[in-house]
């Protein structure tokens, strides 16, 4: 009896100590495990032989030419862009004189004026000094001698105070022609067709418009009256400088043409009306300076106003 209990007990520890050893097994089997370190050795392997794969191979300079060209766009600094714009300002045909008054800025209106002066050596001298505060950017002489006092693209002090249109900084379109004359006398042929020239050469290299070829007393008729009533505007207009109007024909205005708006529309400041109507008619009118309307001068205005605007 006794041997029987003492085989039972020793067959319970037995069991006992099987369910301990299988409760503790890992979770993972060795089997899992070395298949894991397998697959994490062949990644590793695998990197290996794709970085050993690697060929560098070193391309020649013949090889280079077969490869399709880039263009390489030849940039400049704005320093070397403003010097090759100056370079194209000048002009080849006129002498030079250097001014000492500019800005810079792009033309784009012609403003023709006298000198009131003595000669052209006397106005290169005014635009040379300090106090004068003035300048332009070419002087003709009477005798048709072209004087370059300022590149194109620099600002010149020639309109001063003055207003076309919208505009009331003309100095910063515009380049300024000054004719040698005192004020009074007529322009010489040679002056003129010396201007015809350089006006031709301006108008086609900044694509100036025919309508903005004007003078002083365009832009400033309250202070100034240049270029005088000699000045052949009609000339001018008939090589496509200016405007004029139709001397053989005339037509009578209609009946609800209103003058000072015409005026305004061509560009005047009508602030004071008399002084732009004065302007107009030494201009068009050339007798009769006054600030009148006559018939025959609405008439005028009527035929530019339907002829260009």
């Amino acid at each position: 009896m006794l041997r029987w209990v003492g085989l039972w007990v020793i067959a319970m520890l037995c069991a006992c100590g099987a369910t301990k050893v299988n409760k503790q097994k890992p979770l993972v089997s060795s089997s899992i495990n070395k298949k894991v370190d397998s697959l994490a050795q062949a990644v590793k392997e695998a990197s290996k032989n794709s970085i050993d794969s690697v060929v560098t191979e070193v391309i020649s300079p013949d090889t280079l030419n077969n490869f399709p060209k880039i263009p390489v766009i030849n940039s400049q600094t704005p320093e070397e862009k403003l010097v090759e714009q100056k370079r194209t300002g000048i002009n080849k045909n006129s002498n030079w004189a250097s001014a000492i008054h500019y800005d810079n800025r792009k033309p784009n209106y012609v403003i023709i004026h006298h000198t009131s002066q003595n000669s052209t050596a006397q106005t290169v001298r005014t635009f040379q000094l300090e106090h004068t505060k003035v300048s332009s950017h070419y002087v003709i002489g009477r005798d048709g001698q072209v004087i370059q006092m300022l590149n194109d693209y620099d600002r010149a002090w020639h309109a001063g105070r003055s207003k076309w249109g919208s505009n009331t900084d003309i100095n910063s379109v515009s380049l300024g022609i000054e004719l040698d004359n005192n004020g009074r006398e007529p322009f010489a042929d040679a002056q003129i067709n010396s201007l015809l020239v350089l006006l031709d050469t301006l108008k086609s290299k900044y694509q100036i418009p025919q309508l903005n070829f004007i003078g002083h007393a365009d832009i400033a008729p309250t202070r100034k009256d240049d270029p005088n009533v000699n000045f052949p505007w009609k000339r001018l207009a008939e090589h496509g400088f200016g405007i004029w109007y139709n001397e053989d024909f005339l037509g009578e205005p209609p009946f609800n043409f209103n003058a000072i708006d015409a005026l305004k529309i061509m560009g005047y400041d009508m602030t004071n009306a008399e002084a732009a109507i004065r302007a107009f008619k030494r201009k068009y009118i050339r007798t009769e300076v006054n600030g009148v309307l006559t018939a025959r001068d609405k008439a005028v205005l009527y035929d530019l106003y339907r002829k260009y605007y």
